[in-house]
């Protein structure tokens, strides 16, 4: 192993004892085995619902694709929602919480320096909330499954882009904690979640009211911020095969309809994510600690 490897591994696994030592992992994983039990009431509830009224006959066609595509679009964003908040606590300190406690100076020098940091930083933040994502995503996925017999179109490609998408929150949190304090960039990145989040519901009623220019500004304000086009891709792979008025429905998706992005998305999100990085490189460079 390489000393830059050594020192990559060495901040990493620095970042991840801290993340355990100030018990974010903790609070996160309360948090989620609380909405999986909810999830999975909810989601019994719903099917049985939707059992009830296909007995009597008063049930819609594709009732239960329409139920279970709702609920577990509805997880998909809590699910992006809760990686987000713990991408913000992982990166919280990541580098201006440090330099004010003076952590950061007698590292930066030697033996590790400034770009090998952030990326430990990214390394071990992106693992965590990748891992983190991954497992209430395929929770929720089982759950739907058991619970109501509904299973996705296309559940890899839905994990893949809920995955991406928490990945490009982790590097926007990286990037502001270059320039911002704690508290500060905390609240930046929940804004920014918020704006993708307005962007997602602005083209869902440019969709409704068959309005281009909301539907364009929607578009751009999506790829501005990529991780809510990848989280739209994410629904839309869930509902891919379902046609008729149900993919209509279902498509219309909550908290943002669900749209395929096409090929280029990926190729795109790497490019954003590769330009994030140079610039908080740029900028840690800059930096005076």
């Amino acid at each position: 192993m390489t000393e830059a490897a050594l020192d990559l591994r060495i901040i990493a696994g620095y970042a991840l004892r801290e993340a355990v030592r100030r018990r974010v992992l903790l609070v996160v994983a309360v948090l989620t085995v609380g909405f999986l039990a909810l999830y999975a009431f909810g989601a019994g509830e719903a099917f049985e619902e939707v059992a009830a009224q296909r007995f009597s006959g008063r049930a819609p066609i594709e009732e239960e694709v329409l139920t279970g595509s709702t609920l577990l679009g509805l997880a998909m964003f809590v699910t992006l929602f809760l990686g987000t908040v713990l991408a913000v606590f992982v990166t919280l300190n990541a580098v201006r919480g440090d330099a004010e406690r003076g952590l950061l100076q007698p590292l930066v020098v030697r033996p590790v320096g400034r770009s090998t940091l952030l990326l430990g930083r990214f390394v071990a933040a992106a693992g965590v909330c990748v891992a983190y994502v991954a497992i209430v995503y395929a929770a929720a996925v089982a759950i739907t499954g058991v619970t109501g017999g509904y299973w996705p179109d296309n559940p890899v490609a839905g994990g893949a882009s809920i995955a991406g998408a928490v990945v490009i929150v982790v590097a926007l949190a990286l990037l502001g904690t270059t320039l911002l304090s704690s508290t500060a960039n905390g609240i930046a990145i929940f804004m920014i979640f918020g704006a993708g989040l307005a962007a997602g519901l602005l083209g869902q009623i440019g969709s409704t009211l068959d309005s281009a220019t909301l539907e364009r500004i929607s578009s751009i304000a999506s790829w501005a911020l990529p991780f809510e086009a990848l989280y739209q891709d994410g629904l839309y792979a869930l509902t891919e095969n379902v046609t008729g008025v149900t993919g209509v429905i279902v498509r219309l998706g909550p908290f943002g309809g669900a749209s395929d992005a096409g090929p280029l998305l990926y190729p795109y999100a790497v490019a954003y994510l590769l330009v994030v990085a140079l610039v908080a490189d740029r900028l840690f460079r800059r930096a005076d600690l």
